[in-house]
């Protein structure tokens, strides 16, 4: 009702300009018209397309839910002695991102680990408030990908770029062709694996791991997976048909920091 409200104030306001200006009358009037015409039709299809987001948006009955279900199950091995309140700046920001998470099981598992630990005096006091904030910038790929931290698992990863061969005169520098290709986003089921890159990004954003300088695996066969995959070998291969330029490997790999570990440690592995 309020966009439909502006949207009509909008319309009276350009008409109220033709009206005002009547030598212009017949010009413009016309024209304000077909604009109040355009913008109604808008606010209906917005309204169209954005009624199935409504309709995930949770209320209370169904956090209500979601605590006595999910949460009380991760709760059920817990001594009721070692049971106590959860800060509040830990559960009240949890409780109202599920507002707009909770259709995402994937997220609101994490929540519901988050709430759980919170709520043992055993591990309380690892339920960083920053958590919260993190699992809402997390995609349901993401999430899948954070909980391959809670195992101590290889994740190398592989970037190739293009230089100038040192004999092309007045030709210096190149360009990344792959960057942090790995095959993570296979191995922890991701919806969208392509973009595996992009998500790493993201989780170094956020502090759970890194990608550092001088950091590479180098036990016997730790990148041949990845020098094998066809998309690799077909841009290296690229590369190689360009008599001007070379391929350049830079072999790597993603490292969970101590924040990282605290976090799948806390919101990714439930309670037992």
């Amino acid at each position: 009702m309020a966009e439909e409200n502006k949207i009509r104030d909008v319309v009276d306001a350009v008409t109220g300009v033709a009206k005002a200006v009547p030598i212009y009358q017949d010009i413009v009037q016309p024209a304000a018209q077909e604009i109040g015409k355009g913008l109604q039709t808008v606010a209906k299809t917005v309204h169209v397309i954005l009624a199935p987001v409504s309709a995930l948006v949770w209320g209370y009955d169904q956090i209500k839910e979601f605590v006595s279900t999910k949460v009380a199950e991760r709760l059920k091995n817990v001594p009721p002695e070692n049971l106590v309140s959860p800060k509040p700046n830990v559960a009240g920001p949890a409780l109202e991102a599920l507002r707009y998470t909770g259709h995402e099981s994937l997220l609101s598992d994490l929540y519901a680990n988050l709430l759980a630990a919170s709520m043992d005096s055993t591990t309380a006091e690892g339920a960083h408030p920053a958590f919260v904030e993190i699992i809402k910038q997390l995609t349901p790929d993401e999430a899948k990908l954070v909980a391959l931290f809670a195992n101590d698992t290889p994740m190398p990863l592989v970037s190739i770029r293009w230089e100038f061969k040192p004999n092309q005169e007045g030709k210096t520098g190149g360009k990344d062709v792959l960057v942090h290709y790995s095959h993570l986003g296979n191995v922890a089921g991701c919806q969208y694996p392509q973009m595996t890159p992009t998500y790493i990004d993201n989780l170094c954003r956020l502090g759970l791991a890194e990608v550092p300088t001088f950091y590479e695996y180098t036990y016997k066969g730790a990148y041949d997976d990845l020098e094998n995959d066809p998309i690799f070998k077909a841009h290296k291969a690229s590369i190689e048909a360009n008599p001007e330029i070379q391929p350049v490997l830079e072999k790597k790999g993603l490292r969970v920091t101590e924040l990282g570990k605290q976090f799948a440690r806390i919101c990714v592995v439930p309670k037992q």
